[in-house]
């Protein structure tokens, strides 16, 4: 038997992931976002209330580097193995493709993180469960706007205020908002806060 909430809940993480390629600068259609369940469910659900995650797969190009592509692939595999993975790689190459996400039901093996890690020269990884992306965590009410700098605006936000890398707050890498912005080690995010006395204020935070 089917499970009956299969649709509704990757209805959810179709759209949050959508949200998420879109807030790293990749083009994506409006109608991918707002699509609602009935609609989707009409897409992609079977009689039987069954999702394909494989019909979920997709890829985008960057709107300012349109060389810069991004891939999307889900997964049926309950925990994802080595095996899944190559798979992944081997979509990657035959596209030249160097960005990957893969979305899972369930969760990941240590050996298929340690493939994460042993491409990282030539493929920027990444990896979410499905229960990471049932809830877009940027638009939560207690998380500020957060706005990744070009090199560029980190180099000008340095220089201005005569800092080095080393006196800047930290973002750690497994923060849950610097895995939703693809964050690398490095970069610098702008954070703006409501407040009471000056409208709002930016603090700004480095990714280790």
């Amino acid at each position: 038997m089917a499970d009956q909430d299969e649709p509704a809940k990757l209805w959810k993480v179709n759209r949050t992931i959508h949200e998420l390629v879109k807030d790293r600068g990749f083009q994506v259609a409006d109608d991918e976002i707002s699509m609602d369940l009935a609609v989707f469910k009409q897409h992609y659900a079977s009689h039987a209330g069954t999702v394909d995650r494989s019909q979920l797969n997709f890829f985008t190009n960057h709107q300012n580097n349109p060389m810069e592509q991004i891939y999307v692939f889900f997964t049926e595999e309950r925990s994802v193995g080595v095996k899944t993975m190559r798979k992944l790689l081997g979509i990657l190459e035959e596209k030249s493709i160097q960005r990957g996400i893969i979305v899972f039901p369930g969760n990941m093996t240590p050996s298929a993180r340690k493939v994460i890690a042993a491409m990282a020269h030539q493929y920027k990884l990444e990896e979410f469960s499905e229960a990471d992306l049932l809830v877009n965590i940027t638009h939560h009410t207690l998380v500020p706007k957060h706005d990744v700098l070009t090199p560029e605006q980190k180099k000008i936000l340095l220089e201005r205020y005569r800092l080095k890398e080393t006196q800047l707050p930290r973002i750690q890498l497994a923060d849950p908002v610097a895995r939703y912005y693809g964050l690398r080690r490095g970069q610098v995010v702008k954070i703006t806060r409501p407040s009471e006395t000056s409208g709002r204020y930016a603090s700004y935070r480095i990714c280790f």
